[in-house]
């Protein structure tokens, strides 16, 4: 949602992805998704992804040091912004700010201090398609992984769950939207428990 709105300003050019990858699992570190499915998202929303590898149950030292070495690439090749998709965090926003700080870069929050439930209803409205492939268990029932995000589960959220998943309540793998120059043909397979959190395992179809 923060590349849409991005573009349709027309307010920067978006030169590429970023993400961090955990090596061990080959997955995009928190949601789990397969790196596979990063890259088809990339191609399909027409920008080259930038992977930041780090190790399972990295320390905020590595990942710290991986991310500035990724960074500086591009602020040697002249870019000055990075966008996020935060929404109202302070303290992750002071943290992104801080460290781009350090190597002479700003954060961009298209998306910040928007209306959660409002927004959630937007991004289905608008429409961009996803799966929830990452629950917090002490927040959401199992059974919501692994399920479409769409109107009804924006209606049928938990009390106490932001609906964007902002709190770290959830995730999701968008395969389809506006940004999108055809829909990424996923299947999805078991639900299992990792490290605290249920993961969807999401392929392609």
């Amino acid at each position: 949602m923060a590349l849409f709105e991005t573009r349709a300003s027309n307010s920067f050019h978006v030169v590429a992805l970023l993400t961090t990858v955990t090596r061990d699992f080959d997955r995009i570190s928190m949601h789990g998704v397969r790196r596979v499915l990063l890259e088809k998202q990339a191609e399909l929303l027409g920008l080259p992804v930038e992977k930041i590898w780090i190790t399972k149950g990295a320390a905020n030292q590595e990942y710290d040091s991986q991310m500035r070495r990724s960074l500086q690439k591009y602020k040697r090749s002249g870019v000055e912004n990075v966008i996020f998709g935060d929404l109202f965090l302070q303290d992750i926003r002071r943290y992104r700010e801080e460290r781009l700080s350090e190597v002479g870069m700003r954060g961009v929050f298209p998306l910040w201090g928007r209306d959660t439930t409002k927004l959630a209803r937007l991004i289905v409205d608008s429409g961009f398609r996803a799966i929830i492939c990452t629950v917090d268990p002490k927040a959401m029932d199992k059974s919501y992984c692994g399920i479409e995000f769409d109107s009804d589960f924006v209606s049928r959220i938990p009390p106490g769950v932001d609906p964007c998943g902002e709190n770290g309540e959830f995730h999701t793998f968008v395969y389809d939207g506006p940004t999108f120059k055809e829909r990424i043909d996923i299947k999805v397979g078991d639900v299992v428990l990792r490290d605290g959190f249920y993961f969807a395992d999401i392929s392609l179809a």
